[in-house]
């Protein structure tokens, strides 16, 4: 008779060797050993020392219900979100540490935490255990630091007046206290895994400070409530879940804007953000620029190593658009293996320039195939179309769409991993060429049509392209460069200033090079585009 699916599982956790703890770092290995095993041996001596009355235990058990109740009722989403996730668990325990001995509140952390793996969140089991771990010693640690006050001025009763306030002001610095060490405990976990990440990041950002008050908050109201009478639960639960789906607010919003697989902004969210800052950039009379990426073969990328390495690629793609760009550039998901990134305040050669650089660090990125240490890596190169909107001129969104998606594509004709330029047309060039093609009767002319739009285009190709080409040393946007940007960018220019030259091409190659401020630009005559174009 076949096994079922929890014998399996409970047989393959029967294996120690096979546990994911194994393939963690020595140092966060023994770290993680370390915490739980002191949270066994304190739980171990505390139901040693304590003295069990019913009364707590009937009131442990009343808690703890709502905990789980508390912890079963939280969103999945709340899980999926990257930034701090808060599921008031601690509002249930700091009532425990405060009236019950110490060692109610580490056991109270088992039956939440085991609530949370098996109903809400399936995660990696030796870090539900660490998360129960270090759950249990802070708020034990809490416990006896309520004990250590005086009884005038905290003790096992609110009372009335000063006493009461005192009371409060005791509790509140014990769930501070508590709250604060368990996160530290997992945040020094994290430290050991990543060592670049910052002790205290996103310590006093808006949200993260909103969600620790309205949590001290909880805590005191509800151990006041059980302190004065524990039937007072059955009010204080729903308030919580209320409390709790008002919070997850924010979550969903910002789930809302990002695609899911990126961490980027999704289309509609792009698009009209995008609006918003060519509306300023028009009225300012300042400059915009807005890039176009496409991975370059990305369907051989999913055809050969599956989906899953695919979506590691666009995640890739996506840190390094983020990382190569300022906080208040706009970088979205386009659609499929598709990116745009619209750049403030920039013109048409620093965003070419940006473009090239973005182009050079990908095509040496070695992207994982797994989590592996000694997985295989592949690499990925982009195809980039740039357009840019100078001081003064005011176009649609759509006419930079179309003129970088222009751009783009005939980097891809030239080659692929390669950076083009199209200036925006009206209209996208519909009327343009249409017009053009007209005859002095207002008539179309089939033969000036055929004269100003090559064989086989559209009036949508009408734009004007240009391949770009630079150094690996083009411009970064990172501000620790900044200083030797414009040292190398100046330099360039008075060199260029006097040494400018014009190389002509052999046939049916580019027509032309010039060589300006660093940066080579070489160039195809459009349908209609005077040979001296200073654009050429």
């Amino acid at each position: 008779m076949q096994a079922s699916s929890l014998t399996r599982r409970v047989k393959r956790g029967m294996v120690i060797r096979d546990w994911a703890w194994w393939q963690l770092p020595p140092l966060l290995r023994c770290y993680v050993l370390l915490v739980v095993a002191m949270m066994a041996v304190a739980m171990g001596f505390g139901i040693a020392r304590t003295s069990w009355h019913t009364n707590d235990v009937v009131e442990f058990l009343l808690l703890a219900c709502c905990g789980t109740v508390s912890m079963a009722s939280t969103p999945r989403i709340m899980y999926s979100y990257s930034g701090v996730t808060r599921d008031f668990s601690s509002i249930w325990v700091l009532p425990t540490a405060i009236l019950l001995p110490p060692a109610y509140s580490l056991l109270i952390a088992i039956p939440i935490s085991a609530t949370l793996q098996l109903f809400v969140h399936r995660g990696l089991l030796y870090r539900r255990v660490f998360s129960a771990a270090t759950h249990g010693l802070s708020y034990a640690a809490a416990s006896l630091a309520f004990r250590a006050f005086p009884h005038s001025f905290a003790g096992a009763t609110v009372g009335t007046d000063l006493h009461a306030f005192t009371w409060c002001l005791a509790v509140g610095a014990c769930e501070i206290l508590g709250c604060r060490l368990q996160h530290f405990l997992i945040v020094a976990a994290v430290k050991l895994a990543n060592p670049s990440m910052r002790f205290f990041a996103g310590e006093f950002e808006r949200d993260a400070l909103q969600g620790l008050f309205v949590e001290i908050d909880l805590g005191i109201l509800i151990t006041v409530a059980v302190a004065l009478s524990p039937a007072l639960v059955v009010i204080a639960l729903p308030s919580v879940l209320l409390v709790r789906r008002f919070l997850i607010h924010p979550v969903l919003v910002a789930q809302s804007r990002t695609d899911s697989k990126t961490g980027l902004l999704n289309v509609s969210t792009w698009e009209s953000e995008a609006e918003v800052e060519l509306s300023r950039a028009t009225r300012t009379r300042s400059p915009v620029a807005l890039a176009l990426v496409d991975i370059d073969h990305f369907k051989l990328v999913n055809d050969t190593y599956g989906h899953l390495v695919g979506d590691r690629v666009l995640k890739a793609i996506a840190e390094a658009l983020t990382g190569q760009s300022r906080d208040y550039d706009r970088a979205g998901r386009f659609g499929g293996e598709e990116f745009v990134l619209l750049l403030a305040q920039t013109r048409e050669d620093d965003a070419c320039k940006i473009a090239e650089r973005l182009r050079g660090y990908i095509a040496n990125l070695a992207i994982p195939v797994d989590d592996r240490p000694e997985a295989p890596t592949l690499g990925v190169t982009i195809s980039v179309g740039v357009t840019a909107m100078a001081r003064g001129e005011s176009f649609e969104l759509t006419d930079l769409l179309a003129a970088a998606d222009s751009a783009m594509y005939a980097a891809k004709e030239a080659g692929r991993n390669r950076v083009a330029f199209a200036p925006p047309l009206h209209d996208m060039g519909i009327d343009a060429a249409w017009n053009g093609a007209e005859s002095g009767d207002g008539t179309p002319s089939a033969a000036g049509t055929a004269a100003r739009l090559p064989a086989g285009s559209t009036p949508l190709s009408s734009h004007r392209v240009v391949l770009v080409q630079m150094d690996q040393t083009a411009v970064s946007l990172c501000h620790s460069m900044l200083l030797s940007v414009l040292i190398s960018t100046l330099y360039e220019h008075a060199i260029a200033s006097q040494c400018g030259r014009r190389t002509c091409m052999p046939p049916g190659r580019p027509e032309c090079t010039v060589r300006r401020r660093g940066l080579t630009f070489c160039a195809w005559r459009a349908a209609g585009a005077p040979p001296d174009s200073p654009n050429g």
